[in-house]
């Protein structure tokens, strides 16, 4: 017996890697987020298979449940919004089971960040504006931030920040970003991005609270930096004709002339 734990993606049911769909298919037992995970995404569990909302569970109702399915020897997909590395809950859901003895698995999945830049069609990363993401949030009742981890020193460094959890704090994460960015860099809002329902909005630092006024909560990212602009940027030396590289050498006398990799 395993427990399964499987990234679902941002929401879109099609947005599933090939890999989580095959277990969620060869598992009797389904454990799905279900405040987060659509319900399509359920489709694809066996017929017969013993399928569990979490969202009213404890985490102790939760591993009442792998613990009765690692009883009877059967296979348990547990199911998280996203990609499993961050904000999932899944690391004490793993030290439980380390401490049970009860195997498991990880298959990672498509992260809202992702989506939500596929969505406002941008890359979020750009030569000489920005060539750092920070995933971050703001505190909130189920944790605290850790002391240095503040938007203001993330601001600092000009990096492009996807703020998760957080747009029920727009205002001041506003008032904690102006004086680094500066009132005019850019913003976006995406409400369920991937999602038939998907909404973005844009702005800046100075007009993002009036656009959103209210209208969003929940699984909504805020993206903020210079690189949201899309503007202003050098081309990369990657694809440059004139940059040598291993599968471009430029001339007899380059490292990579003679290189058969």
């Amino acid at each position: 017996m395993t427990v399964h734990f499987v990234g679902a993606g941002p929401g879109a049911p099609d947005l599933l890697t090939l890999r989580g769909r095959d277990i969620i298919a060869a598992s009797p037992v389904c454990l799905y987020a279900g405040s987060l995970v659509p319900e399509a995404i359920l489709s694809h569990c066996p017929a017969g298979a013993r399928i569990v909302n979490t969202a009213p569970l404890s985490l102790d109702q939760i591993m009442d449940e792998i613990s009765a399915a690692h009883a009877e020897g059967l296979d348990v997909v547990r199911l998280h919004s996203g990609d499993l590395s961050v904000w999932s809950a899944m690391g004490e859901q793993l030290r439980r089971l380390k401490a049970l003895g009860i195997p498991f698995t990880v298959t990672p999945g498509v992260p809202s960040f992702a989506a939500a830049a596929a969505a406002l069609g941008t890359e979020l990363t750009l030569p000489g504006i920005a060539q750092s993401l920070v995933l971050t949030r703001t505190p909130g009742r189920a944790s605290a931030m850790p002391e240095g981890e503040t938007l203001t020193n993330f601001a600092a460094t000009g990096a492009t920040l996807a703020i998760h959890l957080s747009i029920h704090n727009l205002a001041q994460t506003v008032a904690d970003l102006t004086p680094g960015y500066g009132a005019d860099c850019p913003v976006a809002v995406v409400w369920r991005a991937s999602w038939p329902e998907q909404r973005i909005l844009r702005g800046t630092l100075e007009t993002i609270e009036a656009l959103v006024a209210g209208s969003m909560e929940r699984t909504a990212l805020i993206l903020v930096g210079p690189a949201l602009a899309g503007e202003g940027f050098a081309e990369s030396s990657l694809y440059a004709s004139e940059y040598d590289r291993r599968f471009r050498p430029q001339s007899a006398d380059s490292v990579y002339a003679d290189s058969k990799e």
